[in-house]
């Protein structure tokens, strides 16, 4: 069933897969693994350059489908289309360059016996569970699908249920734009249902699952997958409190602190909070009216819906959660009066009731943020230490020469995936450097990035070959380097040859 968010109102959506049908879709996921994995990088990047254009050429349609499911505003929407287009064609051209496939090759000179060639193989076939808060770019066509299949990786998605005909008209243009490519029938598939969902994660021709979501869903995936005959692994990125520390010497400054202010505000308000790197907690130096400050700029902060009927029943008991557990209402906004309408809101506590366990401690997904003031150095250190690990913490300094500044960077990495210095979370980079992440309860694997190049290694294993004829060998493994990846030639790293000359051991 297709909701939408402004009003409530409901409109009929795609039946479930059926059983056989799974079936089927797994079969050919499974019969296609093969040829998927040994196909050329270059190739896949073609196949994953198809799909880019076909949201570019949808924008317009896959925009409205988005508004009328989300209302997470038309402008949001047609850029994130954009966004999902250009992360396809950066995943395309991490698997050309190669370096995630890790190749090594050492001759019995180094070995001192043996000759040992080493590469990452893709696992197999890809189960993926979207996002609802971002459809494109954590959706159908999001990051774990296209890293995946520039993995060498077949993908089958479950759609997810807060946007069920968006979901559907996505896996017609991906599987068409596919096979308009020449990719096999087994690439991707899109699966509809609950049930068909745990189905998926149960068959044994799955190999890994992705997931984006929240914690209880991701543990759950990650329990169900454990518990199979072959267990297999599952990338979840589940999303926690993500800290901002404002310093004492930013505070000292008005002009500073108001516009601290105002980023945090824009920055936990933005998408009604509905952002797996919504900075949640501010913690702030006792006596500098931070809470306040966050209260005035929350006046301009126009409500909004969140995405569905249950995020928005649990967002207002979360709030009433943390009420209960010792915060204080600073400041509210009204919300609209239809559908699944959410109140921003600016909460305060006193630091010590920061305590392992507490409520204030876990997430509220939503417009909501807690303001924590904190009594110098070591009563900030005591704060940091009740804190979960998140996948993203900020700092607000002022400047490089902020004393404060190298301790709390060094902290804060030790227990978050990214650290950000007079910057807000929110908006995540897909490029080379990037990782989206963190220790658990931030997400399942802490070694494992769902953004940037490193997302491609999430669905590979490392295997050695040792002493097996040329003509046996994976193509990226023989002698010419014919897929043209960067590779390691006893120990000395050696730069792919361009395409056509042949060169390279």
């Amino acid at each position: 069933m297709s909701r939408d968010p402004r009003t409530g109102a409901a409109t009929a959506g795609p039946p479930a897969t059926a059983p056989a049908e799974l079936s089927a879709l797994l079969a050919a996921a499974a019969r296609d693994a093969h040829e998927i994995a040994a196909t050329a990088p270059a190739v896949r990047a073609a196949w994953l350059t198809a799909v880019a254009d076909a949201l570019v050429e949808h924008t317009d349609e896959l925009t409205a489908l988005a508004e009328a499911e989300t209302a997470l505003g038309t402008d949001r929407l047609r850029g994130e289309v954009g966004r999902a287009a250009a992360q396809s064609r950066f995943y395309g051209s991490v698997a050309v360059e190669g370096g995630w496939l890790g190749v090594r090759i050492d001759g019995p000179a180094t070995t001192g016996s043996v000759e040992l060639r080493r590469i990452n193989r893709p696992l197999g076939p890809v189960a993926v569970f979207g996002a609802g808060n971002f459809p494109f770019a954590f959706g159908v066509a999001g990051h774990d699908t296209a890293s995946a299949l520039a993995a060498g990786c077949p993908v089958l998605v479950k759609a997810h249920p807060a946007h069920p005909l968006l979901s559907a008209r996505l896996g017609v243009l991906v599987s068409a734009a596919l096979r308009g490519a020449g990719a096999p029938a087994g690439a991707f598939a899109l699966v509809t249902g609950f049930d068909t969902g745990l189905a998926l994660v149960d068959a044994p021709e799955v190999a890994a699952v992705a997931f984006t979501g929240s914690q209880s869903g991701g543990t759950a995936l990650v329990e169900r997958a454990a518990s199979r005959p072959v267990p297999v692994p599952v990338f979840a990125e589940m999303g926690t409190v993500n800290p901002a520390v404002l310093t004492p010497a930013a505070a000292a400054d008005r002009a500073g602190l108001t516009a601290a202010a105002d980023g945090f505000t824009g920055s936990f308000t933005l998408g009604q909070g509905q952002f797996c790197t919504k900075p949640g907690l501010l913690l702030a130096p006792a006596g500098s009216g931070a809470a306040e400050a966050v209260a005035a700029a929350l006046k301009g902060v126009r409500p909004g819906w969140l995405l569905t009927e249950g995020i928005a029943e649990a967002y207002r008991r979360g709030v009433a959660d943390l009420l209960a557990a010792g915060a204080e209402r600073v400041a509210t906004v009204a919300p609209s009066e239809e559908g699944f309408a959410a109140a921003p809101t600016v909460l305060s506590a006193p630091a010590r009731a920061l305590r392992p366990g507490s409520r204030l401690l876990a997430e509220c997904f939503g417009p909501v943020a807690l303001v924590v003031e904190y009594d110098g150095t070591a009563g900030l250190r005591e704060a940091l230490d009740t804190l979960q690990p998140s996948l993203a913490a900020s700092v607000i300094s002022c400047g490089p020469a902020d004393p404060d500044l190298p301790w709390l960077v060094e902290r804060l990495a030790g227990r978050t995936g990214r650290v950000v210095v007079d910057g807000w979370p929110t908006g995540v980079a897909t490029s080379w450097a990037q990782q989206h992440g963190g220790p658990w309860p931030a997400t399942s694997r802490p070694d494992a990035t769902s953004v940037g190049a490193g997302a491609l290694d999430r669905f590979t294993r490392p295997v050695a070959y040792q002493n097996v004829p040329r003509a046996a060998l994976p193509e990226a493994l023989r002698d010419g380097n014919p897929w043209h990846v960067v590779r390691r030639l006893d120990g000395v790293p050696v730069a792919a040859a361009p395409a056509g000359t042949g060169a390279g051991a």
